[in-house]
């Protein structure tokens, strides 16, 4: 794969950030009830900083967990004995029944990884409402499902790749398309 064009950069990526958490906090009326849960691995840290503006913008912290949607993936059954997934659990700071849950993940493509975080949710407990918030969304789904809050849309062809890196993680921070 080759990379084709760098799409966002880190300031790109900030800004995004800063323009979904004032989103949240409009459609939310606030943050009360509100509990950001950031999709394992890049979601948790989008969620994490989209928590920290949310405290810059309104004074007040919002909790945040991670979701670990492995044994809840529907391509499990194409993995072998060699790559078996790696469970790290999910963390939730509080009891999630009757709050409103924004699912944070870095992209959103068929809709596949999202059902899963709506199934392993709905194993730990029941929200009033889940909204969910993505970096990017390249299309393409094979699902039913919408992101409420959208970074950025990049239309995207079967043959391209996105690829989102932050600094968390990758030591560095943009989002890039690749090709085959």
């Amino acid at each position: 794969m080759s990379q084709k064009a760098i799409v966002l950069d880190e300031q790109a990526i900030r800004r995004a950030l800063t323009r979904i958490a004032h989103e949240i906090i409009e459609k939310n009326k606030g943050i009360e009830g509100c509990v950001l849960v950031g999709i394992r691995t890049r979601g948790i840290y989008l969620a994490s900083r989209l928590a920290e503006r949310i405290q810059q913008i309104e004074g007040a912290n919002v909790p945040v967990g991670e979701l670990d949607i492995t044994l809840y993936r529907d391509d499990l059954s194409k993995v072998t004995v060699d790559e078996e997934p790696l469970v790290k659990g999910s963390e939730i700071p509080i009891d999630i029944t009757n709050q409103k849950v924004i699912l944070v993940d870095d992209v959103l493509y068929t809709g596949r990884t999202v059902r899963a975080a709506l199934d392993a949710l709905v194993d730990i407990g029941r929200p009033s409402s889940v909204q969910l918030a993505v970096l990017v969304d390249r299309g393409h789904r094979e699902l039913p499902i919408r992101a409420d809050y959208v970074g950025k849309n990049i239309p995207t062809s079967s043959s391209e790749k996105i690829v989102v890196e932050l600094n968390e993680v990758d030591e560095h921070e943009h989002v890039s398309i690749f090709e085959n």
